[in-house]
This record gives structure tokens, sequence and C-alpha cells, in this order.
């Protein structure tokens, strides 16, 4: 298959780059700075530079791209909107298949992650109001939302699954989830779809 991931020089960009190669995909990498993609040479990778702040770059970054993944984040010192900028890209682009990573506890999965955990997002201000936005875009569009608790660089869980928002997991706090395998995940949605207009969970047990 060929793949599109967007922000594929951040910390989970990179290893769903890594995983998308190892599964024998094509991979055009996006990134503001592509050397930052830091993943061997392979013929089945092309990196590509543009900026969602920058909408003609990343307009014509993701222009025809049937399957887009996004690791993007909110990064440190920018300034809320980012994930927004983003997602209406994304959209703008028309792709079949949109698929990004969202945060457990934001949106759709407000309720479901309890009241401590929502009292302490609202902490987030102006950036949770950004993932939210950007969530909504993505799932109105019909694309699926990743909503992961705290991520960790472990490894690929060997007994992780992905459950929908009617079955979530019972905890006081999200449990952590690796990168690895929140990635994993989303390349399981790309390659065959389970969670269409929706969102999915990402667990390791």
């Amino acid at each position: 298959m060929e793949l599109t991931i967007l922000a594929a020089s951040g910390a989970t960009g990179l290893e769903l780059t890594r995983q998308a190669l190892e599964r024998g995909h094509t991979v055009t990498a996006i990134a503001r700075t592509p050397g930052r993609i830091t993943v061997a040479d392979s013929s089945r990778l092309i990196r590509v530079a543009a900026d969602v702040r920058d909408p003609d770059s990343i307009a014509a970054a993701l222009a025809g791209q049937k399957i887009v993944l996004s690791g993007l984040g909110i990064a440190s010192g920018d300034k809320p909107g980012a994930l927004t900028d983003g997602a209406r890209a994304v959209v703008a682009a028309q792709p079949e298949r949109a698929i990004w990573l969202g945060a457990f506890g934001t949106g759709p999965s407000a309720q479901a992650a309890g009241a401590a955990t929502r009292t302490l997002l609202k902490l987030m201000g102006a950036e949770l109001v950004d993932k939210v936005t950007a969530d909504a875009a993505i799932l109105d569009a019909g694309g699926t939302v990743f909503h992961a608790g705290p991520l960790s660089n472990g490894p690929l869980s060997p007994t992780r699954r992905t459950v929908g928002l009617a079955t979530p997991p019972q905890r006081f706090f999200p449990a952590r989830v690796s990168r690895a395998t929140v990635a994993a995940a989303m390349l399981d949605e790309a390659e065959d779809p389970a969670y269409p207009g929706g969102v999915g969970l990402p667990l390791e047990r």
C-alpha cells in the first residue's frame, strides 16, 4: 500500500514510518525538516518537506494521497492551532482514509476517561480546544481517530489490542501505552479499517 505519514520526524511519526516500511508499504513521509526523519533510506521511502502552518506547502504534499496517517502533536513552543491546521489540511485533500492521533479523555472519549482525567486535561486550555477541534474535523470527514493514554517509548506490546468507545478501559487514570503499540494500531486501521468515522482506543493488555 502507499501511505502518507504526517509529522514523520516526531516520535510517533517516526514509529509509524518505521513500522510501515517493515510491513512492506511505500511511504511518503512529511516533515518540516525531512532530514530529521531518521529511518534508513529505502526505495519505498519518499521524504517531503511541508509545514501544516504553511497552507500551500501542506496542500501540495497531501495532494492525491489516498491514505494519510498523522503523528502530529503540539511541540514545545508551538502556538495552539497546529493540530487544527493539520486536520483541516488533511480533510481538504480528501484522502480515501484519514487516521489521526488524539488523546484519551478529550472530545468523544471524555466521558469514558472519568472526572479526574477530564479535570486534569482542562488545564491544557487552548491546547485542549485545538485537540478537540482537530479530532472533530477528521471524524466529521469519516476518518478514524485513535485516543491513546500517556505515551511511552516502550516496545510494541505482544498483548496489544484496540477497542471502541463502547468498551473503554475502566481505570482511574488512563494507562500508559507505547508509541510502538499506537503506531501498530493505526497501521492496522490503514490496512483493514475497523473504526471509520469513529474512535479507536489502543491498549497494551
